[in-house]
């Protein structure tokens, strides 16, 4: 709490308690921290294939907020930097920029669009009622005290680890919390918020559901809201596929959005150096994205490519979604010269069960977008590889 967070386009906020707390259940429930308060294994293997995921409030300033929790939870992290570490801040190449490969890419996808959707509200309220009563499950809040002493340091390691401290005694205590009693709730307003329904259907939903997974609010409140709403959204996500239209508008991207935000990177780590990307460098989220950057620079078939900036989005009812790759080959080396690509680390259905349904419609969505703005010139698809998407393009 009181932190500075900062997003891609560089807009600074401060973490409320409100949101802090949002932060800290969000964390617990996708196993980051244990109970101990500890960063798990999990933590560190979905940092590494960049795929952390945060509370929404602060979605759009994860590496901020990344770099505060490692600073809270990790001891290394507040060892100071080397002032030599290998940094780097992208630049536009110009020469790219101009090239008219590319010039005839962005004006195929830069159009903006409206999505209409029309589903039957009564059957999502009885849907969602359903999956809460199904998979509502609220953890009690509880605190653990433990008491210890620390009487000789024998050296800076073992004060980092905490050796130096020899435990005691401990205990787990139950809290009870009333939701009425120190902070005021607004149930239904807060779910209105976070799924975009009527107060009329969180309030059928909140009635419908069995009483039992009702009054687990009162044990822990924050993360019923979240639980609650991430449910309902699943089921939002699911209805919305089936019922949504795009339309193009008339309103476009700009090319500020690839001069104005600064990207910045650490060689070795998350960035490379590039050749035939629209920047200087790469900045990648994981080991399977860097992979493919990798067989993108090095293809001759390729005139230009680029890893989009946050600021180029999809306005789906799920959020804005934003694609990872836009691609353009040289004509007469593949049947699709234009390319939009999402990149996962692989397509076997059987793998796939991680992507929530709201994840999905986010996909399916984008499909939508580009079939009403490009007449079938762009093709968007899900890859998991340089190979596959090569797989499609020859087609």
């Amino acid at each position: 709490m009181g932190k500075t967070i900062t997003d891609a386009q560089g807009n600074t906020d401060v973490i409320t308690d409100d949101v802090a707390r949002e932060i800290y259940v969000g964390l617990r429930m996708e196993g980051y921290i244990d109970k101990q308060g500890t960063l798990t294994d999990k933590y560190y293997e979905d940092k590494a294939n960049g795929e952390i995921k945060l509370t929404d409030e602060v979605a759009g300033s994860a590496e901020s907020v990344i770099g505060i929790i490692d600073s809270v939870y990790d001891a290394k992290a507040m060892q100071p930097e080397n002032a030599r570490s290998n940094n780097v801040e992208l630049s536009v190449d110009e020469d790219k920029l101009a090239m008219p490969e590319f010039k005839e890419l962005w004006n195929r996808i830069n159009a903006k669009s409206v999505y209409v959707v029309d589903f039957d509200t009564d059957e999502l309220v009885r849907k969602s009622i359903d999956a809460l009563d199904r998979k509502l499950r609220v953890s009690k809040i509880y605190f653990k005290v433990e008491t210890g002493a620390m009487e000789q340091i024998k050296s800076k390691t073992e004060l980092e680890s905490g050796a130096s401290f020899v435990k005691e005694e401990s205990g787990t205590y139950g809290a009870t919390i009333h939701a009425s009693s120190n902070v005021k709730y607004d149930l239904v307003g807060k779910l209105v918020d976070e799924t975009g329904l009527t107060r009329k259907a969180v309030v059928a939903i909140l009635k419908g559901i069995q009483p039992s997974k009702f009054n687990q609010f009162k044990d822990n409140p924050e993360e019923f809201i979240i639980k609650a709403a991430a449910l309902i959204n699943d089921e939002k996500a699911t209805a919305i596929i089936e019922h949504i239209t795009y339309d193009v508008l008339d309103e476009r991207y700009g090319m500020d959005i690839f001069t104005e935000p600064t990207i910045k990177g650490k060689l070795g780590v998350n960035a490379m150096k590039a050749n035939r990307h629209l920047y200087d460098h790469i900045v990648y989220d994981s080991t399977n994205e860097r992979d493919f950057a990798t067989d993108l620079d090095t293809n001759k078939d390729v005139a230009v490519y680029v890893k989009l900036p946050d600021g180029f989005y999809i306005s789906t009812p799920v959020g804005k979604y934003n694609p990872d790759w836009a691609i353009a080959f040289y004509k007469g080396t593949v049947k699709h010269i234009y390319f939009v690509a999402e990149t996962k680390g692989t397509l076997d259905t059987m793998k796939l069960k991680h992507i929530t349904p709201v994840e999905q419609a986010k996909i399916d969505c984008a499909k939508e977008h580009f079939k009403a703005i490009s007449s079938d010139d762009v093709v968007y698809a899900v890859v998991d590889s340089y190979k596959s998407l090569m797989e499609i393009v020859m087609k």
